[in-house]
């Protein structure tokens, strides 16, 4: 935020601005780096167009889209590429101009085109668009705030995705609950989504794959009468094989308890690998996830394109369609700002869901399906870290925006109310911010035995926040599930709980029973507990019974919830001794532009770029190398510098690793790369100056980059991230992301074995060179 005195500064510095000389009326401001937004008192009747012609002689995107990032509540990752405003005065007057502002000359003046706002745009009604032309912005905030559900319904088909992300912006914390307290976009033949309705989806997710994990995580969450609209694992491994043996666990719980068409399943695999299980394996697949950003280049990072997901989109009609996943400040983080904010970023990729549950619509009418199109998101609100925002009161901010986005472009929308372990918010400000966010009404929440996810090391909502939150709010869940959740017995016929609430052993039994177990009682609940033992040997915590109140924790368990976050911020913290380098094969150490540990939490890109040392060092190894290596290793402490520091955890996995990459033929660099506050990017660009001047423009070559990851998980894991392109990908600086990148995750002497780790990842790496 700008000083008193930085208010008055001129900035120098940025003469690649074109238009900064020329503004007197607005300013960048430079108290702090980067720079801030300062506008000044509009005139009368002033709009943002009129605005930036008296300013800059005519109209400047650059300028545009800088106004328009001023109107937005305050957030790193709005500052972080100068679109934020310096004070409040000026976000107030960037506001009152666009306030003032018609949507005719909105839409006349692009913010930024590519395929993915053309496609959102292909999906918005021109009739209705056309009647509204003439409004202006803070007419149509009135209109929303004094207008009935079925009246706002009538005009969202011509509400662009640009439209609704400046409506957001004009709009208070109690504005948008009102707005989003009266707006309902149920899953068809459902209730998930509907007025005085909590829906949640089960994340069960497993450090290892395990599918005992997995299955165990659901029987706990239906023990708490939590599960309805949603059973979906992140997994971490995205091997075919691997992922359909979890999509079979998960079809095998809904189909024993005769629940597929009611709750479907899916598992957080790339849409490729989800659609080539079900090409191996018809019917094992429900519902499809992909992630989606705002722009075409972001959505490359991710492997995919609008061409590719219409063509999936298409595929999709049967019961259930597509599920998405998004989340403020994805786009800039991977580098694709495209120099305007991330409220329209946001938006952009709701426009997108909103064109794709179209073509599955599309295709279940051409298919004669008797049903419309389940299609739904899930905003993942503060999931990405403090370069995004930091605090409790921005996550309520951006999750409200983003319910009353996600309503406006007619989506069911839910979100996981989150926030990384290296954020300013703990785990009972999680609770403040679930209870001011509630009266929006999202349409479904996550939940996990506790708040921490075993596997993705982040906080989330747990089941008996569900719990508390449906009896606080009113709230039910979706009525068919209600029901199955009286037949477990978990819930009495009034909805209260039974002496068999929280107990997942009970849940187990009835599956049992279901599949034709005839052991006594007593045998399959012993098994059920020794089964449970495993799983939370494997780091996998199960919630049984409950505190003082059925949504409070059981004591012993919120102790180990406590305990492992202060771990996690230890882990967070942590640096490499200086000994460390000793335990490696002959090290070269390299630093990145990070000036301290603070700098490269708060600023990742600082950790994803080499200083101009480091790029010195490995010329000279380059050139010692002489184009003779097929793989070189690197070793970062990224979030979690402990994970390699751990007994039995980096040694093993590189001695098994080299062994076998020998084994395979491959010529593997002597010399290990160590990178201080380095981050996955760091590796590829070590890469291009390893590999990018060779003469065998076909030949590939691999980067191993060992980082330390997940500190909440508890078992101190890295992963490994494995990059195998051609020499002539890596001589186009840039063109090695993470798109092309493979990555084995969770590996822990608690968790995915080191030596088991160092297999698959040459098995992967094998498989990527025969490519």
């Amino acid at each position: 935020m700008a000083t008193s005195i930085g208010r008055r500064l001129f900035v120098t510095g940025l003469a690649g601005l074109p238009w900064l000389g020329s503004l007197s009326g607005f300013r960048l401001c430079m108290a702090s780096s980067p720079a801030s937004v300062i506008v000044d008192s509009p005139q009368a009747g002033e709009d943002l167009f009129r605005y930036i012609r008296r300013i800059a002689g005519k109209f400047d995107s650059d300028l545009y889209r800088r106004l328009l990032g001023a109107c937005n509540e305050f957030k790193e990752g709005d500052q972080a590429q100068a679109l934020a405003a310096a004070d409040d005065a000026s976000r107030e007057n960037a506001r009152l101009l666009l306030r003032r502002t018609r949507l005719r000359d909105f839409s006349e003046h692009p913010i930024f085109e590519d395929p993915v706002v053309a496609y959102g745009q292909s999906a918005v009604e021109e009739e209705t668009q056309t009647q509204l032309a003439d409004w202006t912005f803070g007419e149509l905030v009135a209109f929303l705030l004094d207008s009935s559900q079925e009246q706002i319904q009538g005009i969202m088909p011509g509400l662009s995705s640009d439209a609704i992300a400046c409506v957001v912006k004009l709009m208070s914390n109690a504005e948008l609950v009102e707005v989003g307290a009266k707006i309902f976009n149920p899953l068809p033949g459902s209730r998930i989504g509907a007025a005085g309705y909590l829906s949640a989806r089960i994340q069960p997710n497993s450090p290892t794959d395990n599918v005992q994990d997995i299955q165990w995580q659901v029987f706990n969450g239906w023990s708490f009468a939590v599960g309805d609209a949603l059973l979906g694992t992140n997994p971490v491994s995205s091997e075919i094989d691997s992922v359909a043996a979890i999509e079979m666990a998960l079809a095998d719980l809904v189909q024993t308890f005769e629940l597929q068409d009611i709750l479907p399943h899916c598992v957080l695999a790339h849409i490729d690998v989800q659609a080539e299980v079900e090409k191996q394996s018809p019917g094992s697949t429900q519902l499809w996830f992909q992630s989606l950003a705002g722009v075409e280049d972001a959505n490359t990072t991710f492997d995919i394109s609008v061409a590719k997901m219409v063509e999936h989109a298409r595929t999709r009609s049967g019961r259930y369609g597509l599920y998405f996943e998004t989340g403020q400040g994805a786009d800039q983080t991977n580098g694709h700002g495209k120099g305007f904010d991330m409220v329209i970023h946001e938006s952009r990729k709701y426009g997108f869901a909103r064109g794709l549950k179209r073509e599955v619509a599309a295709a279940q009418a051409a298919a004669g399906a008797q049903y419309m199109p389940w299609v739904h998101l899930n905003d993942v609100a503060g999931f990405i870290g403090p370069e995004v925002f930091r605090s409790r009161e921005q996550l309520v901010r951006c999750c409200l925006e983003d319910i009353v986005m996600g309503k406006l472009h007619g989506l069911t929308i839910g979100l996981d109310i989150c926030s990384t372990l290296h954020m300013d918010v703990d785990l009972d400000d999680l609770d403040w911010c679930i209870d001011q966010i509630m009266p929006a009404a999202p349409a479904y929440l996550m939940a996990l035995p506790t708040k921490n996810d075993p596997m993705l090391g982040y906080l989330t909502t747990s089941f008996q926040d569900h719990v508390r939150v449906r009896q606080r709010f009113g709230l039910k869940v979706n009525d068919s599930m209600w029901d199955f959740f009286k037949s477990l017995g978990v819930i009495d016929e009034a909805g209260q709980p039974t002496q068999h609430f929280g107990q997942p052993t009970w849940v187990y039994l009835q599956y049992c029973r279901r599949k034709g177990d005839t052991r006594s009682d007593t045998e399959i609940l012993a098994e059920g507990k020794r089964v449970i033992a495993q799983v939370r040997g494997r780091g996998v915590p199960i919630a049984e019974g409950f505190g003082e109140n059925p949504w409070d924790l059981e004591p012993e368990l919120d102790r180990s919830l406590r305990n492992l976050y202060q771990d996690s911020k230890r882990c967070i913290w942590a640096e490499l001794p200086d000994e460390f380098t000793a335990t490696l094969s002959d090290a070269m150490v390299l630093s990145t532009t990070s000036k301290d540990r603070q700098d490269y939490i708060l600023h990742p890109p600082s950790g994803e770029k080499l200083d101009a040392a480091a790029v010195a060092q490995l010329q000279q190894l380059a050139q010692e190398q002489a184009g003779t290596i097929d793989v070189q290793v690197v070793i970062s402490d990224g979030l979690n510098a402990l994970a390699l520091t751990d007994e039995n955890h980096l040694t093993p996995f590189l001695a098994a690793l080299r062994a076998q990459l020998l084994s395979e033929g491959l010529a593997v660099s002597s010399r290990d790369v160590l990178v201080r506050s380095g981050r996955v990017r760091a590796g590829y660009r070590i890469g291009e100056s390893l590999y990018g001047s060779l003469e065998d423009r076909r030949s590939k070559r691999a980067i191993v980059h060992v980082i330390g990851e997940r500190p909440g998980s508890g078992h101190h894991a890295f992963s490994v991230y494995i990059t195998a392109p051609t020499v002539e990908t890596w001589a186009n600086s840039g063109a090695v992301d993470h798109n092309i990148t493979k990555v084995v995750s969770g590996v822990a002497d608690t968790a995915l074995a080191p030596s088991e780790a160092a297999e698959k990842t040459v098995r992967i790496l094998m498989a990527m060179l025969a490519e």
